[in-house]
């Protein structure tokens, strides 16, 4: 988090004041730092050199449409899951050309629209999928390109919510499934099998899982070989941990090293498609104190960012830092071990405004004691935060700031109540209503 830093007590995004932005823009607010997001891309280009990779940022991480349109002015490709996501790549002009096609879900009309757009491939996740890309192709009267999901079955250690390379997953499937498709579409007129596609998770903190995986990879990409299949690509899916916590997360060397040696043998090209590693801690969620609270032993910290703009902690139990924007005098910066007891803080339940019980930023973290206008900065909230964001309890969501040194531009308006009902007007006699 080296481009969110402390100066005389007070944060800093890159060269800006965190406390003027929220001034300026309200909260809650998300504020983001383009240098932490170059560095990133640039960090991951630079480890897999030698398998000449195309990262495709993983657009469900973040899809702000100023964040896509720098990833792709620093030579990023795309990993899109929708027709949607598909429309953002293009709306913020990256190439379709070096984008994959993701998701266990794709309709007819997003795979036509892949099709259209001239997507690098298609990551097929069932039989079922595959005859769907083949009728699509075919009423086309073009040939889809694709790589088969296949599940090395190695457990990657991480959330059960995000562990996807087992072979009981939803996602992909198991490596005699794979082989047995591989056989059913030798010398298809409509597809061309040009990778093999192997993602078993996110926030993954060892290098075991992904060695494992690779070593099946290198064995199924010469079985695909032998029936004839085409494959120049290898995608790793992505994965790779950031820190929430201190330093829990292994630099993209580490995993490099253990990647690369195992794959440049089979003369693949390398696919990625991180997104938390890149966003992850690119980006932090600032809140402002609404009130305190004590409840018998129970300290609460009532402020006004919810599980509507950040739900990470309530559905996979996920840790944020959080801090002082403004550091109360005499104590550190974040510090690094949360497990240790800092002097002059208590613990305190950090919680929203929503109606839900779970509503929570955090339980029983040390934190000093705050007053109402106080503001705090919930960290690591790059990823996975505003895209999962929502309207519950009719709340407007956040705006989003990106800094770039200096300067900041407005990447999404904070939503007013009017955006809220616009498209339910009609129910009041708009026009357009029924009857």
């Amino acid at each position: 988090m080296d481009h969110f830093h402390y100066r005389d007590g007070r944060l800093y995004c890159e060269d800006l004041s965190v406390a003027d932005l929220a001034d300026t823009y309200g909260t809650p607010l998300y504020v983001y730092s383009q240098a932490a997001i170059v560095g990133g891309l640039k960090s991951l280009q630079t480890a897999f050199a030698a398998l000449n990779p195309l990262v495709c940022y993983s657009v469900k991480a973040n899809s702000n449409l100023s964040i896509l349109k720098v990833m792709a002015e620093n030579g990023s490709g795309f990993d899109v899951v929708s027709g949607g996501e598909l429309y953002r790549v293009e709306k913020a002009g990256g190439d379709p050309g070096r984008a994959v096609f993701a998701g266990v879900g794709k309709t007819d009309e997003e795979i036509a629209a892949g099709l259209k757009a001239g997507v690098l491939m298609f990551n097929v996740e069932s039989e079922a999928e595959l005859d769907a890309i083949v009728r699509v192709a075919k009423a086309m009267g073009v040939v889809a390109p694709l790589a088969l999901r296949v599940n090395p079955d190695v457990d990657p250690k991480t959330h059960r919510y995000i562990s996807t390379g087992k072979k009981e997953s939803k996602f992909g499937m198991d490596i005699d499934r794979s082989l047995a498709l591989g056989y059913a579409i030798k010398g298809n007129p409509h597809v061309s099998m040009i990778g093999v596609h192997m993602h078993i998770g996110s926030q993954i903190t060892t290098t075991e899982p992904y060695a494992g995986a690779a070593g099946k990879a290198v064995t199924l990409i010469g079985q695909f070989r032998e029936m004839g299949h085409p494959v120049s690509w290898f995608n790793m899916g992505g994965g790779f941990g950031i820190n929430y916590k201190g330093r829990e997360a292994k630099a993209v060397e580490e995993f490099a090293n253990v990647i690369v040696p195992a794959i440049k043998p089979t003369g693949c090209r390398l696919v990625m498609e991180p997104g938390r590693v890149i966003a992850g801690n690119a980006g932090i969620l600032v809140s402002r104190v609404l009130y305190t609270k004590q409840s018998g032993e129970k300290r609460f910290l009532i402020q006004d960012a919810a599980m509507n703009d950040l739900i990470r902690p309530a559905l996979y139990e996920s840790f944020h830092r959080i801090w002082p924007v403004i550091v109360p005098a005499g104590l550190p910066a974040p510090p690094d071990d949360y497990e240790a007891s800092i002097e002059g803080t208590e613990p305190w339940d950090v919680v929203g405004p929503v109606c839900e019980s779970g509503d929570f930023l955090a339980k029983d973290r040390a934190l000093p004691r705050l007053d109402r206008g106080d503001l705090l900065a919930i960290f690591s909230a790059g990823a996975y935060g505003m895209v999962m964001s929502s309207n519950y309890n009719t709340r407007p969501r956040a705006a989003e700031i990106l800094v770039d040194g200096t300067s900041a531009c407005l990447a999404r308006r904070r939503e007013t109540y009017e955006d809220l009902v616009e498209h339910e007007l009609a129910a009041l006699g708009a026009p357009g209503a029924l009857g």
